[in-house]
C-alpha cells in the first residue's frame, strides 16, 4: 500500500526523514472464505455464492491466529469472499484484537445491517474498506446486482455511527473512469475518512478483464488527482488518508510531480522515504492466507502456492521457503529484466507487483507492463531495454 497522505504530509511540512523499520514478520491478508454474495467482474478470488469445500475450521483457524500473534505480525486483513459469510467470523476476529492485533475487515459492505453492526463495533476493527466501483449505475454493474450500491452505502453509514473508521477501495478501469470525480466528492460530502485506490491486477476475473484496464494516461490522470486532494486536505488540516496500491510506480511518479512543485531539499527527503519505503514488498512484508489455508505470496499470486497451514505453521512456512520465486522477491535487487532491471527508481519500486508480467508474458520477472511510466522518466532508452532483456535469456 502507497500511503500518499503520508508523504503529503512529510513534503508540506518538510518533516525530517525517520530512521528506517524493518517490520518482524509480514502483514497478512487472510481469505478466510471464498463464497460471495456478489460476482464483481475484478474478483481475484473468482468467489460465487455457494459453499467451498476444505476450508479451515474455527480450530484451525484459531491456531492460525495463535501462530501470527507470537511470530509477530503486526496486522492482520480478514477479507474473502465476503468474510461476513462465515459463520465464526466475529470468534475469530475477537481472538486476534484480543491479542493486541491491528485488525481491519475488507468487505463488499452489503451485509453490514442494522442486525450486525454492534457485533462489528464490539470487535473494534481498526478499519473497515468497502469496495465502491463507481455511483450507483457503473457500482451495481461491476459488482453484478441492482442494489449493491444502496446497501453498500448503508454499511458505510452504519459504521460512520459507530465510530468505525471506514474507507472506500475503487478500483478504475475504462469502464467507470467517468465515476472517478463523483466518487472523491462523495467522500467528501458523506465525510468519509479513508479514499483507496487500487489499481487493476491481472489475477482470477481482473485477468479476464486485464484488455480494459486504464491506459497509462488515464493512470497518470487518476494520480495527479489523488496526489492534488491529498495536497488540498493536508494544507486545510482535514483528517482524511489517501492511499493506491498494487502499482507502485506510484511512489516514483509522485517524487516526478513533487519536482514541479516543491524545492529541490524537500524533493530529495522525500526521495529518501521513498527509498526507505522501497516499493513492493509481496513476499516478503506483505503475505496471503487462502480460504483452504494455502500460503501465497500476496493476494493476488493464488495459482502460486508455497505452503498450508493445516499442515505447518504459517510461520515456519515464511521464514523457512527455499522456493524460487520468493527467494527472487526477497533478492535486492530483485531479478526484473527489460525497462524494470534499467530503471533508475528500481531501488524506491522493486520492480512493482510482477504478477501482470507473470500473467501476461508468463515470466515474474519480465518487465510489468502496469508501469506508466515513460523511458525517458525512468532513465534508460528503449535500446537499453532490450539489451538487458536480451542479456536475461
Amino acid at each position: 500500500m502507497f500511503r500518499v497522505s503520508q508523504y503529503m504530509q512529510a513534503l508540506y511540512h518538510d518533516l525530517p526523514v525517520p530512521k528506517a523499520r524493518k517490520p518482524k514478520a509480514p502483514v497478512v491478508i487472510w481469505n478466510m472464505i471464498r463464497r460471495c454474495n456478489l460476482t464483481c467482474k475484478h474478483c481475484y478470488s473468482i468467489s460465487a455464492d455457494i459453499d467451498f469445500p476444505d476450508e479451515l475450521s474455527t480450530e484451525q483457524a484459531m491456531a492460525v491466529v495463535a501462530d501470527l500473534h507470537q511470530y509477530g505480525t503486526p496486522a492482520l486483513i480478514l477479507s474473502g469472499g465476503e468474510p461476513l459469510l462465515r459463520h465464526d467470523i466475529f470468534e475469530v476476529a475477537h481472538e486476534a484484537k484480543q491479542r493486541g492485533m491491528y485488525l481491519g475487515l475488507s468487505t463488499n459492505g452489503t451485509l453490514i445491517t442494522e442486525e450486525n453492526i454492534q457485533k462489528i463495533a464490539d470487535v473494534g476493527f481498526n478499519y473497515v474498506g468497502i469496495s465502491i466501483d463507481g455511483m450507483e449505475e457503473a457500482h451495481d454493474i461491476f459488482r453484478q446486482k441492482k442494489g449493491a450500491f444502496t446497501a453498500s452505502m448503508k454499511g458505510i453509514e452504519l459504521c460512520q455511527e459507530k465510530g468505525i473508521k471506514v474507507g472506500l477501495r475503487y478500483t478504475p478501469t475504462l469502464d467507470n473512469k467517468d465515476d472517478f470525480p463523483k466518487l472523491l466528492e462523495l467522500m467528501e460530502d458523506r465525510d468519509i475518512d479513508k479514499f483507496y485506490l487500487s489499481h487493476l491486477n491481472y489475477s482470477g476475473r481482473g485477468k479476464r478483464n486485464r484488455k480494459r484496464d486504464a491506459y497509462h494516461q488515464h493512470s497518470r490522470e487518476l494520480m495527479d488527482v489523488v496526489f492534488e486532494r491529498a495536497l488540498e486536505a493536508v494544507k486545510d488540516g482535514r483528517d482524511v488518508e489517501y492511499v493506491t496500491g498494487n502499482n507502485d510506480a506510484d511512489g516514483a511518479y509522485l517524487l516526478l510531480w513533487a519536482r514541479e512543485r516543491f524545492d529541490q531539499d524537500r524533493v530529495e527527503r522525500l526521495h529518501q522515504r521513498l527509498n526507505q519505503w522501497g516499493g513492493n514488498s509481496s513476499g516478503v512484508n506483505i503475505a496471503n492466507i487462502d480460504n483452504v489455508g494455502n500460503v501465497h505470496p500476496d493476494t493476488f499470486w493464488w495459482d502460486y502456492t508455497i505452503g498450508n497451514v493445516k499442515s505447518d505453521k504459517f510461520s515456519d512456512i515464511w521464514k523457512n521457503t527455499n522456493d524460487s520465486l520468493m527467494l527472487g522477491f526477497r533478492q535486492s535487487p530483485r531479478p526484473v529484466t527489460g525497462r524494470c532491471g534499467a530503471c533508475q527508481y528500481l531501488t524506491l519500486c522493486n520492480g512493482n507487483t510482477r504478477v501482470r508480467a507473470y500473467a501476461t508474458l508468463d515470466d515474474p520477472w519480465a518487465e510489468d507492463p502496469g508501469c506508466y511510466l515513460t523511458d525517458e522518466e525512468i532513465g534508460v532508452s528503449t535500446e537499453a531495454a532490450k539489451l538487458i532483456e536480451v542479456a536475461s535469456i
